[in-house]
Formats: C-alpha cells, structure tokens, sequence
C-alpha cells in the first residue's frame, strides 16, 4: 500500500505536486488548483499538529468508515465534505504566490514522511491515528487531489 513512509511514493507525490499550474482545470468540485494546494497545506498542518479542526465523527466513522478510506484500494470519491476550517470557501487558508504555496506542501510533506511519530493528533473524521495511519492517509489525501486536477 502507498504511503508517505516509502520513499518512492512520496517522490511520486511531490513530482506529481510539481506539474499543477496555477490555471490547472478541475476534474471536479468547486477548488482551484491554488486552492487545493492550500487545503492539502492546511490538511497537513493538522496531520502534524500545526493547526486543530472541529471533530465530526462518530464510531462508524472512526472505525469502518477509516479501515475502507485507509486499506481498501480504491481511490476517494469526489464531493466528500471537509471540516470548515480547512475549507477554502470558509475557514481555509487564503492563497498567495502560487510557487510559495507549493513549496509549503513540499515542504509539509517532507516533514510529515521525516517525523510522522512526533505528534499524532486525532483525525477530524477518523479520530485517534498511528503514525502509520497519517502516513497512509497522507498519500491518499494528496493522491485524491492531485486526480482532482489530473496531476
């Protein structure tokens, strides 16, 4: 399974990062490219404790709901709602220069795959994660955005 504890599936991911242009057209939903690399910024930061986020779960969520996002090997589905602090049309963090943007989730990607034990906070939907856990869910997230934009 992918995760961003191999060092080749992060490479793909970040090379994959690389190729989106600020006019990259969505395959679907309402983000721009600038958005989506902002909200996988702000994503990021929760995975490694940087910034906190409303929970929305419950036990199906926490239990079958993650088990089949994390392990069952098909991609996300489109149109699934994320909490509104890292929503780009609510709470989410604004856009800036393009380059420096991309390069913020370079660089929190790099880290999260570098230091994924550090800190393990609770997943907003899935709850409590192992470092193992977010490295898997690191990968799908940027994997489910970057089909989003055909990268």
């Amino acid at each position: 399974m992918k995760s961003l504890s191999r060092p080749d599936d992060l490479a793909e991911i970040l090379r994959r990062l690389r190729t989106l242009r600020p006019d990259t057209s969505a395959r679907w939903g309402r983000m721009s490219a600038h958005q989506m690399i902002c909200h996988l910024a702000d994503a990021l930061c929760v995975a490694t404790g940087q910034k906190t986020v409303s929970p929305a779960t419950g036990p199906v969520q926490r239990t079958f709901i993650k088990w089949i996002a994390l392990y069952v090997p098909l991609p996300w589905p489109a149109g699934v709602a994320t909490r509104p602090e890292i929503d780009q049309e609510i709470g989410g963090t604004k856009p800036q220069e393009f380059a420096d943007d991309v390069a913020r989730v370079e660089s929190l990607l790099m880290g999260l795959a570098r230091n994924p034990g550090t800190n393990c906070p609770e997943h907003p939907i899935f709850g409590p994660m192992s470092a193992t856990a977010w490295l898997r869910w690191g990968y799908l997230h940027a994997d489910h955005h970057l089909r989003q934009f055909g990268a």
